[in-house]
């Protein structure tokens, strides 16, 4: 079962907001050079879609309703959302915030037929958190994927085992893994367009033409996709990154932005319960060009400011800059469960404060809401 919130940024707003239901709705910043986090069915009909920039999308939704997003909340309802897969079945493979895959083969004795329990979950979603969510039933991770996506909004649909080929054949070759833009471009010039295309040419053919994908794409117009859901999926690093809303070689508002971004990973990386023992620095420069840089510390590290100390170095290592900066960014990778790191101990005082006083920021965050503490060179001169 592939079951996956509709558009949930946007819904969990909308809890709040019941005046905007049915209209064009993006969530985003709405200044400098921000994208679209989320958007409502009605703003999607229009051409909005996640990750395009925030002005394209005004230029396409001019009238739209711009909401500003609250990561927190997101993340609070996440795990609300989690932990009503995981009262259905402890094999939960969580994908990102706001869907996920199961499996249900252990639950079919205790709950009924798997069209029965997808319905038990879209009505506790509704009921419990106010929002809404698709499911897609099925024999195979690909094709459960396929069945939620082509159900969408708040539907379900079950392939069933003996039928999957069948109605696979249907669809446009686009609604395989792996068919982009430019690999569905491949695939026209050879006059492949839908996925009984795909299964009728031979593996020699598509290899020929997309390398190895080839193979995996006519694997999947089969239906064949042999992986189990996985419950425990570690995340391998946590990062954040910002935009310039215009290009800039100013150290000091360079070396700020590093502040506030190691203080949102660092919080991300408390909230998950994980600590890690290497920061990378990433600069990407006005003509697009990108480098990255990485440093491994003395121990694992959930503490903004050793995270800021690092990517800061980082960041003065690289020398003099030929050229203006457009994004820079902060990952901390190598991580570990926080009960398992071992501790850096320091003669500083100050060390110790510093992460104590992140600690009580993330306990006024959570009981507060948009109340916080932080550092004050990140206020605004108006603050």
């Amino acid at each position: 079962m592939h079951v996956d919130m509709d558009a949930f940024f946007v819904s969990v707003e909308l809890r709040t907001r019941p005046e905007l239901q049915g209209k064009m709705v993006i969530v985003g910043h709405p200044e400098g050079r921000s994208v679209v986090l989320s958007a409502s069915y009605e703003a999607r009909a229009r051409g909005v879609r996640s990750a395009m920039p925030m002005s394209t999308a005004l230029r396409a939704c001019p009238n739209a309703v711009v909401i500003a997003p609250q990561q927190q909340l997101y993340r609070q309802v996440s795990y609300q959302v989690m932990e009503v897969f995981r009262s259905i079945t402890d094999t939960v493979e969580q994908l990102s915030v706001d869907e996920a895959f199961l499996d249900i083969s252990g639950s079919l004795r205790r709950l009924g037929t798997p069209l029965e329990i997808g319905a038990q979950i879209r009505t506790r979603i509704a009921a419990e958190l106010g929002i809404t969510a698709s499911v897609g039933i099925a024999a195979s991770k690909f094709v459960a994927k396929v069945a939620s996506t082509r159900c969408k909004p708040n539907g379900m649909l079950l392939i069933e085992k003996a039928r999957t080929v069948e109605y696979l054949h249907t669809l446009p070759a686009e609604a395989l893994w792996g068919v982009g833009a430019k690999t569905a471009q491949t695939l026209a010039r050879l006059g492949i367009f839908t996925v009984a295309d795909i299964a009728g040419t031979p593996v020699s053919a598509l290899q020929k033409a997309l390398g190895s994908t080839g193979a995996s794409l006519h694997a999947l117009s089969w239906g064949l996709d042999g992986r189990a859901v996985t419950p425990e999926r570690q995340e391998k690093s946590i990062g954040a990154e910002e935009t310039f809303a215009v290009d800039t070689h100013d150290d000091e508002l360079l070396t700020r932005e590093l502040l506030r971004l190691s203080h949102r990973v660092a919080a991300r990386l408390r909230e998950a319960e994980l600590s890690g023992r290497t920061v990378a620095l990433k600069v990407k420069y006005a003509d697009f060009s990108t480098i990255s840089r990485s440093r491994t510390l003395g121990a694992s590290t959930d503490s903004a400011a050793n995270i800021y100390t690092a990517a800061v170095g980082l960041l003065k290592a690289l020398g003099p800059r030929g050229q203006l900066v457009r994004l820079v960014g902060v990952r901390v990778e190598k991580l570990e469960a926080l009960h398992d790191a071992p501790l850096q101990l320091s003669l500083d005082p100050r060390d110790g404060q510093s992460r104590s006083a992140e600690v009580v920021g993330d306990a006024i965050a959570a009981r507060f809401g948009s109340a916080k503490i932080g550092p004050a060179r990140l206020l605004k001169p108006r603050d």
